[in-house]
This record gives C-alpha cells, sequence and structure tokens, in this order.
C-alpha cells in the first residue's frame, strides 16, 4: 500500500514538473477544461439557484392551504379553455358559506388584489404597488411577520375601517427613516391610515412577497373594488385542521362548493381547488429537463476540452519517448509509466477545472449582489466539478498513457523524442 502511495505522490510531482516546463501548452490545455468545467457548472448553479428560488417561492403559498378559484393551475388537455372562462368567481358570500359548512378548514379568508398600483404620501410616491384586499383570517392562512405596528382588529375587519398594512417597499419610499404608524396614505383615491410595517421578505419569482404590497379589509375595498371583475384574481384560500390531509380537505370543499352553487350530481365542477403539490410537479418537471439540457451544453464544452488534453498528451509521449525508454531500462513497470502519464491528466484537469469552479464563484457571488437573487455555488456543484475533471482527465490521458507504457524500451531510447 505504502508503494502504491509513494507511486502516486512520484507521478503528481512529476507531473506538475513536466505541466511547468512546457507553460504555452499547460496554458492552452487548461484553457480547454476551464471553459468546459465553467459553462457546464455555471448553468448547474444558474438552474439550481432559480429552481430553490422558484421552490422557496412555491412553499410561501403553504403546503396545507387549498386554493378555491375560477382558474386551475394545472389544464386538463380533454377540458376546453371556453369552460374555464364561463366559470363564475368565487365571491366573498361564498366564503361565508363554506366558513358555515366546511368542518375540516381551521381557518378561511377571501382575497382580491389589484396589481400596478401607485401609493401617495405627502409628496412622495410609490408606483406599481399590489393592493391586496383581505378579510380577517388572513394572519392564519399567509405565513409573515410584522417589522413595526399590528394587524387587523377583528372588529376592524368587520367594519371595513380605512387601514392598512404596507410592505417594506413601500415604506422605505414613502416614509424611509421615518415611523409611518398613524400617518395616513393615499391609494386608489382614498386615505388609509397605516397600522402595520410588513418585515421584508426579498424577491419572489412567484410573486408572493408582501414587500410591494398594501393590504387592507376587504369589507373597505368593496366601496372602492369590483369585488365581480377578473382583473382583482379573487380566490378563498383554506387551511385544515391539525390532522386533516389535502385530500381530505379537498374533498370536503368540493362538497360544500357543489352544493353552495347548486351543481346537480352529473354537471362538472365550475371552480377549481388549486394546491402548491401542483405547482410542485410541473417545477419538478421543468427542471429535470432543464438540467437534461444542462448536461448537454455543457457536455459538448466539456468534450472540447478533453480532446484537447488528449491532443496535449499525445504531443507529451511523442516528446519524452526517449525519456520513458530510459525509466523502462533502469526498471520502471509499466504501470508505472501508465500512472505517471495519467496523473499528468488529471492534475492538469483538476487545476482547469478549480479556475473554472473559481470563475463561477466570482460570478455568482457578483450577480447576487447586483440583481437581488441568491445566486450560488453549492458544495454539491463544487463537487461534481472536480469529479468531472478528475474524470475527463482518467479518459482523455487513458489512452496516451498506456500507449506510453507499452514503448518497447530500446525503440524509445533510440529515438529522438
Amino acid at each position: 500500500m505504502f508503494i502504491y502511495l509513494k507511486l502516486i505522490k512520484e507521478s503528481i510531482l512529476f507531473a506538475f514538473h513536466a505541466l511547468s516546463v512546457n507553460k504555452l501548452r499547460t496554458f492552452l490545455s487548461l484553457l480547454g477544461i476551464t471553459i468546459g468545467i465553467f459553462t457546464i457548472i455555471l448553468v448547474f448553479t444558474v438552474v439550481d439557484s432559480l429552481e430553490k428560488n422558484v421552490r422557496e417561492s412555491v412553499e410561501s403559498l403553504g403546503d396545507n392551504v387549498i386554493y378555491v378559484q375560477k382558474w386551475p393551475w394545472a389544464f386538463g388537455s380533454d377540458y376546453p379553455w371556453w369552460k374555464y372562462w364561463q366559470r363564475p368567481l368565487p365571491d366573498f358570500k361564498e366564503m361565508e358559506q363554506l366558513q358555515e359548512r366546511t368542518l375540516s378548514a381551521a381557518a378561511m379568508t377571501y382575497t382580491a388584489s389589484l396589481g400596478g398600483k401607485t401609493i401617495k404620501h405627502g409628496s412622495s410616491s410609490i408606483e406599481n404597488i399590489d393592493v391586496v384586499a383581505v378579510s380577517h383570517d388572513f394572519d392564519q392562512i399567509k405565513s409573515f411577520e410584522l417589522a413595526t405596528g399590528r394587524y387587523f382588529t377583528e372588529q376592524e375587519s368587520a367594519g371595513g375601517r380605512p387601514i392598512a398594512i404596507i410592505g417594506s417597499e413601500v415604506n422605505a419610499n414613502l416614509f424611509e427613516n421615518s415611523d409611518p404608524i398613524g400617518k395616513e396614505v393615499l391609494a386608489l383615491g382614498r386615505k388609509f391610515i397605516v397600522i402595520g410595517v410588513f418585515a421584508k421578505e426579498g424577491s419572489s419569482i412567484m410573486g408572493s412577497s408582501l414587500d410591494n404590497t398594501l393590504l387592507i379589509p376587504v369589507n373597505f375595498a368593496r366601496n372602492i373594488m369590483n369585488l365581480k371583475s377578473d382583473r382583482i384574481q379573487p380566490m378563498i384560500q383554506v387551511k385544515g385542521n391539525p390532522g386533516v390531509t389535502n385530500a381530505e380537505l379537498s374533498e370536503d370543499l368540493r362538497g360544500v362548493m357543489r352544493s353552495v352553487r347548486r351543481l346537480r350530481p352529473a354537471e362538472e365542477d365550475d371552480f377549481a381547488l388549486n394546491e402548491s403539490k401542483l405547482l410542485s410537479n410541473q417545477i419538478g418537471s421543468l427542471f429535470d429537463v432543464i438540467g437534461v439540457a444542462g448536461w448537454i451544453i455543457g457536455g459538448f464544452s466539456i468534450l472540447v476540452g478533453g480532446f484537447g488534453i488528449a491532443n496535449i498528451m499525445f504531443v507529451s509521449v511523442r516528446e519524452r519517448t526517449n525519456q520513458i525508454g530510459i525509466q523502462k531500462s533502469l526498471g520502471a513497470k509499466k504501470y508505472f509509466i501508465l500512472v505517471q502519464f495519467l496523473s499528468e491528466a488529471v492534475t492538469l484537469c483538476i487545476i482547469g477545472g478549480a479556475i473554472g469552479l473559481l470563475l463561477v464563484f466570482l460570478i455568482a457571488e457578483g450577480a447576487s449582489s447586483m440583481l437581488d437573487f441568491d445566486l450560488s455555488l453549492s458544495f454539491t456543484n463544487i463537487v461534481r466539478g472536480f469529479i468531472i475533471s478528475a474524470i475527463i482527465g482518467i479518459i482523455s490521458g487513458f489512452i496516451p498513457a498506456y500507449t506510453a507504457s507499452k514503448l518497447d524500451p530500446v525503440e524509445a531510447i533510440r529515438s529522438n523524442g
């Protein structure tokens, strides 16, 4: 065992010496494998970071929440789109009936939103804000924290008071460093008194962040919004009791909704019961396809780098033929020559891979700071990069190394290199 470890050590040292002697060749070889590893690991890093962000956004919707809506999140191929279009929108009265008759529900809220609105305070304003109207149990459905202030009381929600909770971006733009609690903001032509500020959540691909939100009671919103409009995307969000599965909650809701809408047994549902699992399944399938595409794109780059390494190794064997002959005449075994050249190829690939990984890390850090997007080089991708580098080194270096190990010592010594 000790002999083999010593052999590997000597082979690696020999490889470093050979690489340092031929600097230009080493640089060109490193360039090919660096570009290959950089390309494939950058693709995986972007895909992994994107998938992580999307999944976190989906998880923020709640894994035990059912959304009663007009449109499904996953469309069936055998159901015409115009039938979805003809469906009625969920309304506030239906939610009240669901609250009375759904035994498996722990909490329920009606939500409706208008996007792209301008909010003002004094001479300050902020655009592209979501004005979201909710019924009282919203805080039991949606997980959030308040940086300051409080949530609506039951009396405020029922009475439809002109009060609001604002997102962190709204607070930063309208009030800067001053305390917003008790101050007024203007939205949809009405004044609202700020009673709370949501803690900063960061950007979300699914658009579920509360940072750019103005939250108001739905009983006030009915005076300034058309709750029967598709534009406000009305929905009823239902959270099940502890121990109740989503399947059980869905069946309970389906039965009550069909009864509320007086659908006959033969009639199809005219509503959708959505849950985050539907999106998770679609996301998993999508990123599986993207992952395969990443392997294909990166594979071509790695292939080019591998051919470059193999070519350089053949040149190295030809130049050192005389030296190989001397080594073999002095008693060097075939496996020593084989390991020697394989070590050189693997070392070259690992160095190139390390440089490629360093470039990915630097780009990920720079992109994260500039784009406000969490792009990070994971430990899995680092290990993957080194393993791919080593495998490419072994594959591209094996034939040249095997050729070197099979050289006849007499003929090799006679060679001019």
